[in-house]
């Protein structure tokens, strides 16, 4: 079943987004307007992504000191994509955009991460962007960085890391000065010098569009000239990397940005990835060296700014791992198809006599498809039920839209950190279905793995998303994510308690909730963070297998009422069923094992000694 049948069936029969145009943002569209978004991605996708997905891959970006140069092709490709007007998809029709419900707008996203995740990045990264500064921005930051960027005449990038503090924004040192007199009036918003150096910029320089629109992470010092430790003391700030004026155009002034070069990464080659030098001096602009920036929001604020594009690059970071892994799978499913090798097993053995038969007739290797099938359209399913939440937080009564909200939060550590670990392993199996041939450059399976591993890392390592869903999560506001989260289980269960081929997963699902209940609790047992976190890996592993046979039997239940012997679209709902039949069978079982260390707040991880090692 391809990806488009499969989205097919999850945005109309599971998730019913028809109905959304019953919402006055959505009126103007139906099924007709979504599939003819889906269409021309699909399309584009595939005429101008796919066939340059190989070649950003061996062609490297490289810099001559001046520039950024990257194969003409995948320029091509980005430039198109920007035209086909997708940055503004989601966005009021006033902003250029279309109103498109944000599950739609993800789905079709998605044919550009699985043609051609390495030349596709820019376009996350300049929504993400745009879409922080229409929530945080003022009315002029909008309509001069955002609408631009929607237009795609901008790009933008998101500027966190530094080279000494990585994950630990507490410890950046960038810091932002005033620009001097009469900085606090300038119509671009409160202007600051800035000075520091940023560290895997992905985009961070590039000739794709005209601009390029940094937010970065910065620190404005005290009375006493000293930065304010920890996270209190940041603050967010647009960094234009040529200046323009207040109607957006270009003053022919280059910011003091300076790439100090480029990072060469295991994948995702497609995308320039640099360490920035802010404010060095290298282009003093407007008499003197220091980056001019534009104060987004209120002083240390920056930080809960600049979360509202982490968590939406989350979500789309686990959609990129999920269509890594997805087109690792469909590969592997062609040529488990065609590669004839082996004989099936009598009686008396192997008969030699006999034609060989193709692979996927062996059980391991339909093991291993199946596999790939239930991690990656469980992800599938995850992320879009997501970006489903999003439109009903957007656009739904207001308690349906809160209870989206707090939903979504709960699952964000999920969405991102599941699939990047298990699609990953998708694609990992890819290759083992591939056998030799998987490890060479003669098939694109090993590129998707190399491109794929990086998502483990991308907006918050493993551990980051475990001890933000562990020490944060489950226990905000005592616990009411964690109940609604369960809430919306338990109905699933119910539903499936009625329908006798379902009723047993229903409660094997009902044992791995419990468990996370009691494990959820033990570890906070003694209220000592470092115990209860200890595990904290664990612990997002076991929740989020949880999550996935949740999703995976809600999806069961759609595919069983609808699964009529002999009908056109019966070996897909059958897929399904299988799917979520192994999911259970092969992988929900380990959740158990992975609690056991949790509940009995193991510490074998914490105490050992260094010197042990």
């Amino acid at each position: 079943m391809s990806y488009r049948q499969t989205a097919d069936f999850l945005l109309y029969d599971w998730l019913h987004v028809e109905t959304l145009q019953q919402r006055a943002r959505f009126a103007e569209h139906s099924r007709e307007t979504f599939d003819a978004v889906l269409d021309m991605c699909e399309k584009l996708a595939a005429d101008k992504f796919a066939p340059v997905n190989r070649l950003v891959d061996t062609e490297e970006p490289w810099f001559d000191g001046e520039k950024v140069h990257v194969p003409g092709a995948a320029v091509a490709a980005a430039r198109a994509y920007a035209e086909s007007g997708m940055l503004a998809a989601a966005q009021d029709y006033d902003m250029g955009g279309m109103q498109l419900p944000c599950v739609v707008e993800m789905a079709a996203h998605a044919f550009f991460s699985k043609a051609g995740i390495g030349v596709g990045g820019a376009g996350m990264l300049t929504s993400g962007n745009a879409n922080l500064l229409m929530a945080h921005g003022s009315e002029r930051q909008r309509e001069v960085f955002a609408k631009n960027e929607f237009a795609g005449r901008f790009f933008g990038t998101m500027c966190l890391s530094e080279p000494q503090a990585g994950s630990s924004l507490s410890d950046i040192v960038t810091r932002a000065t005033p620009d001097g007199e009469g900085h606090e009036a300038d119509p671009l918003g409160p202007r600051f010098r800035l000075r520091g150096n940023k560290m895997w910029i992905s985009n961070g320089e590039h000739e794709l569009a005209e601009n390029i629109v940094h937010l970065v992470l910065a620190k404005i010092p005290g009375p006493d000239g000293k930065l304010i430790p920890g996270t209190k003391g940041i603050s967010l700030f647009i960094v234009p990397k040529k200046l323009v004026d207040t109607d957006g155009k270009l003053t022919g002034e280059r910011n003091d940005v300076a790439l100090a070069g480029l990072n060469h990464k295991l994948g995702y080659r497609g995308i320039p990835n640099t360490l920035l030098n802010f404010g060095e001096g290298r282009y003093p602009v407007r008499g003197s060296a220091g980056a001019i920036g534009y104060l987004v929001g209120k002083p240390g604020e920056g930080l809960r700014c600049m979360f509202h594009m982490m968590n939406e690059a989350r979500i789309a970071v686990g959609l990129g791992a999920t269509m890594l892994g997805y087109a690792g799978y469909e590969a592997s499913l062609d040529y488990a198809k065609n590669r004839p090798q082996g004989r099936p097993i009598g009686p008396g053995g192997k008969d030699a006599t006999q034609p060989q038969i193709p692979i996927i007739r062996h059980a391991d290797v339909r093991r291993m498809l199946l596999a790939q099938k239930s991690w990656c359209e469980g992800a599938l399913a995850l992320e879009l039920y997501c970006a489903r939440l999003v439109d009903e937080q957007h656009s739904g009564a207001p308690d349906d839209a809160a209870q989206a909200a707090l939903l979504l939060e709960m699952l964000t550590p999920i969405a991102k950190s599941w699939p990047s670990e298990w699609c990953l392993e998708a694609n990992s199996l890819a290759i083992q279905v591939h056998g030799g041939y998987g490890y060479t450059r003669d098939f694109p399976v090993e590129q998707y793995w190399r491109d794929n591993r990086l998502n483990m890392i991308h907006e918050g390592t493993h551990g980051i998303q475990a001890l933000d869903l562990l020490g944060r999560k489950v226990v905000m506001d005592g616990g009411k994510g964690l109940q609604l989260l369960a809430s919306r289980i338990n109905a699933t269960i119910e539903r499936a308690m009625r329908v006798p081929e379902l009723a047993g997963f229903g409660n094997e699902l009902a044992a791995a909730l419990a468990e996370v209940g009691r494990a959820t609790k033990a570890a906070w047992a003694t209220g000592t963070p470092e115990e209860a976190l200890a595990n904290a890996v664990p612990y997002l592993q076991a929740f989020g297998h949880t999550v996935i046979a949740w999703i995976w039997l809600d999806v069961a239940l759609c595919a069983h009422a609808k699964l009529e012997p002999g009908a056109a679209d019966e070996p897909a709902l059958r897929g399904k069923l299988a799917a979520c039949r192994f999911f259970y069978r092969h992988d929900l079982p380990k959740v158990a094992a992975w609690l056991q260390v949790v509940a009995s707040r193991d510490d074998t991880c914490r105490t050992i000694d260094e010197a042990w090692f």
